[in-house]
């Protein structure tokens, strides 16, 4: 650690030293670190109180230190402010007089440029309360004239480049259970004013003789309460002492110091610019900072440090800034704060102003806030608060003062540390009136979130918050006693509602107040949000839910807020705008809609938005390309992305673009892993583009065209792939004869299918089935010979076993064939009436869970395939006999018995004199049963040379005519009827001729 240059030791803390002196003799016995501890503090304590500029040292959200500053800013009137916060952060400053607090300073980068891209996006946030030191100071600078406000504090690049990726203990935390606490999401905290032991082993040490539980309630008992009424010079000193304690104790030279350093020579090095640069008096400045800064030890500490740090240049990242709603909770989780601790410190700040009747700093128009009556001006020579010496209210003090004649000659700081270590502990008398209020307050809430509380329980928690402050020798309850015994008396057992005592505690102690961005803070993309929204005539800035009734039929100017409300769904998170009723789909457009609406409560998400793009278009597309073009992309994502802009933005540009895009991911992928996405994404397009555009995108056809071949190289390798599910295979399968006659029709070839599903051998029972299906598919077996196969899988004792895994995968085939439903109910009704009890029973429950776990989206086609073949009543399954076995074998020719073809005319004669009449024929009907004469359906082929010639072209056929005379025998020899009699007889028969 640099040491800092050698100066006198002021004579104003002699007295002190000697004491520290002492102390550590006494207890050390003899001179050892100890005693180098304790002088050091004294040495740190008096370096800040002699530095020519003011150092103002706080603590965050601390209401001592808000009422300190709001009494040093009206007394001294400085002209420059110096505060440690983000140097970028300084032109939002203005806009928080349209916000409601708390809210946050946020900066945030999404393109990053010169960090590690899987820290993307990075994101900083510094909150701001109300009952903080830095807000009085902010509300002073910006509301009085003549007044710099100057941050001084790293920026956003620079906590990136000096940050390691560990979170440092109390900057960043993980965000609480409660929705509130994730306001600020996983953003690097700046804290203004972070002061907390670093030594594990003092805070132990501390809480465990204070009697406290957690580091915030110690800081509430043992230094907010005694330094409220306590002057400048007292709180000044103290808060050095403090922040040079823990500086001293922290351990080891981590990374975290040598960050700490670093901010420090930041910090003095920007001040000492600025002075130089504008030539202002440091007597006109204020320095507003943390205790543990303010008692730093490096070159560059003072106006006059001799340190030359170099500030290094920041990256090419670009940063959008912008104000975050806030809350109570958020602060919490992120600091490491207590649960309920914020709300404590501003129900602290409220009391501590009526009772001073010290006149708070607020921005002029506040939201939140009583509108201020007419300033007047305050001299630098004001009224001293109480508990100020009468000189000090003249002569600036801290011991940095000059004297008013010369302008040179210091003033010596007066010693208020030993007075107020010396003296005891104030004596608060209980307050009755407020304790009682308090107890009765608790037992109505309990009542309400559903405990059984009654009178009894008011008054033992009143009892026990006495009994309670007593054992930890306390005279008055403190807010934190009051919550441990309502805990005690009311929270029995369980929680009957939705949050417990200590929670019900918090609320009533001040709630979680959580703040609000107004519209004029807002970015350009959200204030263009609730313009296009405001048809609506719904209030989307209050928190909650909103419902809104979108009529487009009655109402078309609806539809414009319809497609807002679909984007929105599309980039915020779930809850921001949920449909009740209605969809959009592709080809679909709903002509009423219901939606429930939180964009007040997701504001902060709306806002980040806003950093991406000026309009909800442009951060839609940017995403989609960036899903699209992503090194990670995949098929089925891109084919979504393509899908998310024809519905929302109606672009063809973009869809054609990300369409060309998903052909080469496809080209590049060598797994089958999102087939069964890349199927269903691929016929909802193609179903789309066949309705709504009049001929195919040129994509597409690429596209199927591509999968095409893709599939079936990849088919072979993926049927004996272990890592490939079967629902992956029936994926591809499907796209390949789904997609057979486009892609055959785009110059496919259908021997390359053929050689695929010949070239694949599974092992797995469910891909056998599959592969079975297959080839039923491609006419290579038949669907008698795929039911023999499943009699000899349930005639084989060792594969009954198994014979449910090929029942999953015989359902699965019904993605890719769903003509074979019949052949699947009849596998499974033959297993169920085959199968003894002994083998069935055990082996239903495997077939249970392997259907439900691998086919349970093809199970509906299964079950309507069986309540069509089942009969509809238990009465008539008796006699019901399964058609599988009332079908002839397809290898038995059915028997001749008269004319083949002339049945059917016969049952439908109006039908047959309808079609011959179409066709000009006049022949009357022949006798039933009697001889037949002339010749059998041959004259049709005279009657209609046109069809002939064109059946003669398809089979391929080069025969002449023979002689168009009347034949005897019917059939002209040499000719086509003769080379195919069943389809010469077949043709008759279609045309209703004898």
């Amino acid at each position: 650690m640099s040491t800092p240059s050698e100066q006198p030791a002021s004579p104003s803390f002699a007295a002190l030293r000697g004491q520290l002196h002492e102390a550590a003799a006494e207890f050390s016995g003899g001179q050892d670190a100890l005693e180098g501890i304790l002088l050091g503090l004294v040495d740190d304590v008096d370096r800040a109180v002699a530095e020519p500029l003011e150092i103002f040292p706080v603590c965050h959200h601390s209401p001592a230190s808000a009422l300190a500053m709001a009494r040093r800013l009206r007394e001294k009137q400085p002209k420059v402010v110096y505060l440690e916060l983000c140097e970028d952060m300084a032109p939002l400053l203005t806009e928080l007089r349209n916000c409601r607090l708390p809210v946050a300073v946020q900066a945030f980068a999404s393109d990053i440029d010169g960090f590690p891209p899987d820290w993307a996006p990075l994101s900083v946030v510094a909150p701001i309360t109300e009952a903080s030191a830095e807000y009085q100071a902010v509300a002073y600078a910006l509301d009085t004239p003549g007044v710099e406000l100057v941050l001084v504090d790293r920026s956003s690049d620079h906590v990136f480049q000096w940050d390691a990726r560990r979170p440092p203990d109390g900057e960043t935390h993980t965000a609480g259970t409660e929705p509130e606490a994730a306001l600020h999401g996983e953003a690097v905290g700046v804290e203004i004013g972070d002061l907390r032991p670093r030594f594990a082993e003092l805070e132990e040490h501390l809480l465990r003789h204070g009697k406290v539980r957690h580091w915030s309630e110690w800081w509430h008992q043992y230094v907010e309460v005694p330094l409220g009424d306590s002057d400048h010079d007292t709180y000044r000193q103290v808060m050095f002492l403090i922040g040079s304690l823990f500086r001293r104790l922290a351990p080891g030279q981590g990374e975290r110091v040598r960050v700490d350093e670093d901010r420090e020579r930041y910090m003095w090095t920007r001040m000492r610019e600025h002075l130089a640069a504008t030539g202002t008096d440091p007597a006109d400045c204020l320095y507003v900072c943390g205790a543990f800064h303010a008692a730093s030890r490096v070159d560059e500490f003072g106006v006059h440090g001799t340190g030359d740090f170099e500030i290094s240049p920041r990256t090419a990242t670009t940063w959008q800034y912008g104000l975050i709603p806030s809350s109570h909770a958020a602060i919490e989780a992120q600091f490491g704060l207590a649960s309920g601790s914020v709300s404590i410190a501003a129900t602290e700040w409220a009391k501590n102003l009526k009772r001073t009747r010290v006149k708070p700093y607020r921005l002029e128009g506040q939201a939140g806030t009583k509108k201020p009556g007419a300033r007047k001006a305050v001299a630098k020579t004001a009224t001293p608060p109480p508990g100020l010496a009468p000189d000090a209210a003249t002569v600036p003090s801290g011991g940095s003062a000059f004297d008013a004649a010369t302008g040179s000659v210091p003033v010596p700081a007066e010693d208020r540390l030993s007075g107020f270590l010396r003296q005891p502990p104030a004596l608060h008398t209980l307050d009755e009136a407020e304790l009682l209020g308090w107890s009765v307050d608790i037992v109505r809430a309990a009542r309400r979130s559903g405990y059984l509380a009654s009178t009894a329980d008011a008054i033992a928690v009143f009892e026990t918050s006495i009994l309670l402050a007593a054992m930890r020798d306390r005279a008055k309850p403190t807010p934190y006693d009051f919550q441990d015994a309502a805990v005690t008396c009311i929270e029995k057992d369980s929680v009957p509602g939705r949050r417990d005592v200590r929670r019900l505690v918090e609320i009533m102690m001040g709630g979680d107040r959580i703040g609000q961005v107004g519209y004029e803070a807002l970015p350009p993309l959200a204030r263009d949000v609730h313009d296009r929204l405001a048809p609506l005539e719904l209030n989307l800035q209050q928190r909650g839910v909103r419902r809104a009734l979108l009529d487009m039929a009655s109402r078309p100017e609806l539809r414009a807020c319809s497609d807002v409300l679909w984007m929105l769904r599309r980039l915020l998170p779930p809850g921001a705008a949920r449909t009740v009723m209605g969809e959009r789909r592709l080809g679909e457009r709903s002509i009423q809609e219901s939606w429930d609406l939180s964009l007040g409560t997701h504001q902060r998400a709306l806002i980040e938005l806003g950093y991406e793009g000026v309009s909800l278009e442009q951060v839609l597309e940017q995403r989609l390309r960036r899903i699209a073009y992503g090194p990670r992309a995949t098929t089925a994502e891109v084919l979504a992305a393509v899908e998310d802009a024809t519905l929302h933005l109606g672009r063809r540009r973009l869809a054609d673009e990300l369409g060309t895009r998903a052909l080469e991911v496809l080209a590049g992928e060598r797994t089958v892993d999102g087939a069964p996405e890349v199927l269903r994404r691929v016929r909802g397009l193609l179903a789309y583009y066949r309705t709504a555009e009049p001929v195919l995108p040129p994509w597409v056809e690429s596209f199927v065209r591509a999968g095409y071949a893709h599939y079936c190289t990849l088919l072979p390798t993926a049927f004996r792939d272990e890592d490939a599910t079967v629902g992956q295979v029936a994926a591809m399968l499907g796209f390949l004869f789904s997609m057979e006659s486009l892609a055959l029709s785009l110059g496919c070839d259908r021997t390359q299918l053929e050689l695929a599903v010949a070239q694949s051998h599974p092992k797995d029972p469910a891909k056998t089935a599959l592969l079975w299906a297959a080839q039923v598919q491609l006419g290579t077996l038949s669907r008698g010979e795929l039911r023999g196969r499943c009699d000899e899988l349930l005639a084989s004792p060792l594969v009954v076993p198994s014979y449910p895994r090929y029942l999953s995968g015989f359902v699965h085939a019904l993605e890719p064939v769903p003509g074979l439903a019949d052949v699947v109910v009849e596998a499974v009704s033959n297993a169920f009436g085959r199968l003894p009890d002994p083998v069935l029973l055990p082996w239903l429950p495997t077939l249970i869970t392997t259907l439900r776990s691998n086919a349970a989206e093809l199970a509906p086609l299964l079950i309507r395939e069986a309540g069509r073949i089942f009969p509809a009543r238990l009465a008539a399954l008796d006699a019901w006999i399964p058609p599988w076995r009332e079908v002839p074998s397809e290898h038995t020719a059915p028997a001749a018995s008269g004319p083949r073809g002339v049945a059917l005319p016969a049952l439908h004669p109006e039908t047959c004199d309808a079609v011959a009449e179409l066709l000009g024929c006049t022949d009357t009907w022949a006798a039933a049963g009697g001889p037949v004469t002339g010749p059998k359906g041959a004259v049709l082929l005279f009657t209609h040379r046109a069809t002939s010639d064109a059946l003669a072209d398809l089979l391929g056929s080069d025969a002449p005519w023979a002689s168009a005379g009347p034949v005897a025998s019917g059939v002209v020899p040499g000719s086509l009827t003769e080379r195919h009699p069943d389809t010469a007889h077949a043709v008759a028969a279609l045309l209703a001729a004898p």
